[in-house]
């Protein structure tokens, strides 16, 4: 299974990982969705930052990694640091983006501080990127793979590409920036994310050429994999009385926001069973197409490309939810990293 292209249901328990591709270091690690993609793809993931101790504590039951910095990545780009880290073959990333987000404050949340999650210190979003570089400056990795959100190529935000490039080139790597779908990419799911995926100069390696097309997986595909598979559709949430008054309203595919009489709720949408899932928030405002329901924890981790063993400790539904909203599905991070050690995998250490 490892080092090929992988569609529904997995476990981490008989993955497999041959970890024989390269070796990975993930900042803003979460729970992993973006270390699962590299674990699928062949490489070997030695470490993690993570700045929230009780995601940190689910990222260590489920990866087990030889390196975990439970801090703010500001405190460990001076650290001393272990001789591996300065041998990396990709240094990955997702800096916090809802700052950046369409759906959030955008203009107004920049440059001030704010706590991004429960148990995390804090800080500023916005510039949390450049400390991610600075980390890359100092480790010197052969490739920096970086995700955001769509809205950071839209609007004033766009001024940030022109710093990050900067940033970048300065640090020693030519940068390109690709827009991405994972609906493309073998998950149910239709996420936007842009890639700043950058090498380093003095390797002298072509550009990276990335296009996936592989055909879009329906909802309805994922209720027939919990079908086919007897997995039962999990924990889920009912819809408040508020919500709920909306549902028979709301044709599939649509947001409550098109029947509301003031256009609120524009992201609560209720699915279609012919269709990808919308992207998947932090916050489940998901509606199941033919049930008057959230969608279940099930659903999302086929949806999310999430094993289906996923050990969350004791995590209530919720914050399993935001988890996996949260996360870069692992099988859009498995596909962009196959090509790369496609492409660029002559000078990696595996």
């Amino acid at each position: 299974m490892v080092s090929e292209k992988i569609t529904g249901p997995w476990y981490l328990k008989t993955a497999n990982f041959s970890k024989d591709a390269g070796k990975v270091f993930s900042c803003f690690a979460c729970t992993g969705g973006s270390t699962m993609g590299y674990k699928l793809a062949g490489f070997d993931v030695i470490g993690m930052n993570e700045i929230d101790p009780k995601v940190a504590n689910v990222y260590r039951a489920n990866h087990n990694p030889k390196y975990s910095f439970v801090s703010s990545i500001r405190d460990i780009i001076d650290a001393d640091l272990p001789e591996d880290l300065f041998d990396l073959d990709i240094l990955d990333g997702s800096p916090p983006c809802s700052t950046f987000s369409m759906a959030g404050s955008r203009e107004d949340a920049w440059g001030k501080q704010k706590r991004f999650a429960e148990g995390q210190a804090l800080q500023r979003l916005d510039d949390l990127f450049f400390s991610f570089i600075a980390l890359g400056k100092r480790l010197q990795p052969k490739v920096i793979v970086a995700e955001n959100v769509l809205g950071m190529i839209k609007g004033k935000a766009k001024g940030y590409i022109k710093e990050i490039f900067k940033a970048l080139n300065d640090a020693g790597y030519n940068t390109q920036l690709f827009k991405l779908n994972s609906a493309s990419m073998g998950v149910p799911q239709a996420r936007g994310r842009v890639f700043f995926i950058a090498y380093r100069k003095d390797l002298k390696l072509p550009k990276l050429k990335l296009s996936f097309n592989e055909k879009p997986i329906t909802f309805g595909e994922v209720t027939k994999m919990i079908k086919d598979n007897n997995f039962g559709i999990g924990e889920f949430h009912y819809l408040s009385p508020a919500i709920k008054k909306f549902y028979h309203k709301v044709k599939p595919g649509k947001s409550i926001s098109s029947v509301h009489h003031k256009g609120s709720f524009f992201n609560w949408i209720r699915l279609s069973m012919n269709k990808p899932v919308n992207t998947l928030p932090a916050s489940n405002t998901i509606m199941h197409p033919t049930e008057v329901r959230i969608i279940s924890e099930n659903e999302i981790k086929l949806c999310s490309t999430f094993p289906m063993d996923m050990n969350w400790l004791d995590w209530p539904l919720r914050k399993k939810e935001w988890a996996m909203g949260m996360s870069v599905p692992p099988f859009m991070v498995q596909r962009i990293a196959l090509e790369i050690k496609k492409q660029w995998g002559q000078v990696f250490n595996g």
